[in-house]
């Protein structure tokens, strides 16, 4: 347990944690807990960049005009008291991600990403076995009172595991599940290939990671893990090509994926029938139908930022209800930023994700650089990373929020430092200084703090 001795890997690992399954917190201690643990979290954070003296200037260009544009659209908000709240909330979120991509190493995001993961994935797995064994009935959350009928996606639990359904876990939402699967399969082999964990244990939890993929059947999330295959199989071809052979690659990369999104939107319908519109796709064309429509009612600076849609005010109180469900969401992070910054936000947003991307693309292929350089497993982290979080954005708004905006704007942030200074390891434990001989003078080991 090495890592609770690493206080800044414990504080990324408690973050993760409650980005990825925050209503593990909330339909246990209530919203008011989570809330607790959220401020708490901030604050470890604003300690840690106040000790490492980070500074919040050095951000890419395209994310703090983002979040500049963000602050500035409640002048021009259709519901300004929440674009103020949805602002407080987003620049909090960005700011975590922020420090973490200036005092955290890339190793360190694997370990602190290991360790949430699989607390996730195991509680998860053991909080459905036990409602399925125990319980035996759909369980709700605590803290909350429902008028009778309530809708299937208000429970905690479906109490579907041995009936061929798709489970919830402590997330409480099969797909959110499915993406924390799939980001642990990526953490987990990583660990593997580099030897972090046993074998036991390290196929052990891979198999957890994969049975709980199957279990959730996300189909947005199967989709991103094969697009994800896919990137890593271009980044191992590449790290063998010269400069121009890997230009080669990337065109005809590009030229590929444009064939397949014609393909895609001819044969749509097929592909959603495939894909089991009635499972993960069920009502997306009409949420993006009903949000297309508002953007187009704004389509320069759009209603206002508001993040996660507040359903107290219009038009978000009423405009998507499926099954007795509010639906809070774009689920699509562009038509999201196009709905709410309009034409301006989707082309600045457009930009961060293009630079991000590219300078994540020649951390993972390109040859390490600095004293604490990764190694060839590690280095394809940011690659897949993004990848994952990029298709995943076409089917959920998550990009915007929580884990997806922490790991974009770490993504971000760490790649535009990779070359200028890399997040050192903890040195919070010094080490054990060098023996001193009568012919040696006494020097520290220490080496400053950057």
């Amino acid at each position: 347990m090495f890592w609770l001795r690493d206080r800044r890997v414990a504080l990324t690992a408690l973050t993760m944690f409650t980005l990825l399954s925050g209503d593990a917190w909330r339909y246990t201690v209530s919203w008011y807990g989570w809330g607790v643990v959220a401020l708490v979290i901030v604050v470890g954070w604003a300690v840690v960049a106040v000790r490492r003296k980070v500074s919040l200037r050095r951000i890419p260009i395209a994310l703090g005009t983002l979040l500049g544009l963000m602050a500035a659209s409640t002048i021009w908000s259709f519901y300004p008291g929440a674009t103020a709240l949805g602002v407080i909330v987003t620049v909090a979120t960005a700011f975590v991600g922020v420090v973490m991509a200036h005092t955290i190493s890339l190793e360190q995001l694997l370990r602190a990403l290991g360790v949430a993961l699989r607390l996730i994935i195991g509680l998860s797995l053991v909080f459905e076995l036990v409602v399925a064994t125990i319980f035996r009935r759909p369980v709700l959350p605590l803290w909350v009172s429902y008028d009778e009928p309530i809708p299937l996606p208000f429970f905690w639990s479906r109490n579907l595991l041995f009936e061929g359904g798709r489970i919830q876990g402590i997330p409480g939402n099969a797909n959110l599940l499915a993406f924390a699967a799939l980001l642990a399969v990526i953490v987990f082999a990583i660990q593997l290939a580099e030897r972090r964990v046993s074998l036991v244990a390290g196929w052990a939890w891979l198999g957890a990671a994969l049975l709980t993929l199957a279990l959730t059947r996300s189909s947005t999330v199967i989709v991103a893990g094969l697009v994800a295959l896919v990137a890593l199989m271009l980044i191992i071809v590449a790290r063998r090509l010269s400069t121009r052979g890997q230009l080669t690659l990337y065109g005809l990369t590009a030229l590929a994926a444009g064939g397949l999104v014609v393909v895609a939107l001819a044969l749509r319908e097929q592909l959603l029938d495939l894909l089991g519109r009635s499972d993960d796709l069920t009502g997306r064309l009409d949420i993006w139908a009903a949000v297309t429509g508002l953007a187009e009612q704004r389509p320069v600076l759009g209603w206002g930022w508001v993040s996660y849609w507040a359903p107290w005010v219009e038009p978000f109180d009423d405009l998507v209800i499926i099954k007795g469900v509010r639906y809070l969401q774009a689920h699509n992070a562009w038509l999201d930023v196009l709905m709410q910054l309009g034409w301006v936000g989707l082309i600045v947003f457009t930009i961060l994700i293009v630079t991000t991307g590219a300078r994540v693309l020649s951390w993972s292929v390109d040859a390490p650089l600095g004293d604490h350089a990764p190694t060839p497993a590690l280095q394809l982290l940011p690659g897949l990373l993004f990848t994952v979080l990029l298709v995943h954005s076409l089917a959920e708004s998550r990009l915007l929020i929580e884990a997806g905006f922490v790991l974009l704007v770490y993504l971000a942030t760490a790649s535009r430092l990779r070359g200028v200074t890399v997040p050192p390891i903890d040195r919070e434990r010094p080490r054990e200084p060098e023996p001193v001989t009568a012919a040696e003078p006494s020097t520290s080991t220490l080496s400053p703090r950057p």
